[in-house]
């Protein structure tokens, strides 16, 4: 009989771990979902997601799959999960079995990211590790003037770091909106893929502009310059959250 795929949402707070797949320097998101669902079902399995995250990046909504010959209802599971996980800062949101041909990363067709800067002098407490302090008032809607020239298909070679093992720098941005609520100042984000450190290198370099420290035309200068060098500012991993994968049939599963 065929193993029973799983797919999974998961919802986590990345501060102490170091990213979501396994690391051999200290704790993952994956080992540890990895260890829940071996304490459910006494089965080794490989969590397979819809995207990677760094050392303190968040997720609202992961999308990851595992396959087990375990026959449990998805509620079960979900629920069977989570009791084995607590008391990590992780939370199966939604559970359901998918067919075998489904794949968490390779069937995703598009990812959102959202950024969140706290943009003021006092320091952060209830959002501490999960926003980036930026004390100097910033100009979001230059900001997000700015963030348009990234838009369409480039070269992202300036944003991407240098241990990005993705073969080609060329990416489509379809999505990067800043905007102001309050105190906060939020950066939306969307494409099929993105590169290692792009979502956070674009954010330093618009908060420069936000900052006042470059000029709007600036943005397209260093991303037509398709150098690393040019790059002004990486933004803090704790800022980062991974909200959403869009899939084919815009579901949660299958």
């Amino acid at each position: 009989m065929a193993p029973t795929r799983y797919a999974l949402t998961l919802e986590f707070d990345g501060t102490p771990f170091f990213g979501l797949q396994r690391q051999k320097d200290g704790p993952s998101v994956q080992q540890a979902v990895e260890e829940a669902v071996h304490g459910v079902t006494g089965e080794e399995v490989t969590l397979h997601s819809a995207g990677r995250t760094d050392t303190g990046v968040h997720a609202l909504a992961m999308r990851s799959h595992f396959d087990v010959e375990s026959k449990l209802t998805p509620f079960r599971m979900g629920g069977a999960i989570n009791a084995h996980l607590r008391p990590a800062p992780i939370a199966v949101t939604h559970c359901e079995v998918v067919p075998e041909d489904w794949h968490a990363r390779f069937s995703c067709i598009g990812r959102r990211y959202l950024y969140r800067i706290i943009n003021r002098r006092a320091p952060l407490t209830l959002e501490k590790n999960r926003a980036w302090l930026v004390s100097p008032d910033c100009d979001a809607e230059a900001m997000h003037r700015a963030a348009q020239s990234l838009l369409g298909h480039h070269d992202f070679t300036t944003f991407r770091s240098v241990h990005c093992q993705a073969k080609s720098p060329l990416k489509t941005l379809d999505r990067l909106d800043v905007s102001r609520h309050g105190d906060e100042i939020r950066i939306e984000v969307a494409a099929r893929s993105f590169l290692h450190h792009q979502v956070r290198s674009m954010v330093g370099c618009l908060a420069l502009v936000g900052m006042g420290r470059w000029n709007e035309g600036r943005i397209a200068e260093v991303l037509e310059a398709k150098d690393r060098q040019e790059l002004g500012l990486n933004a803090p991993s704790h800022g980062l959250y991974f909200v959403d994968a869009i899939y084919p049939d815009d579901r949660h599963g299958a």
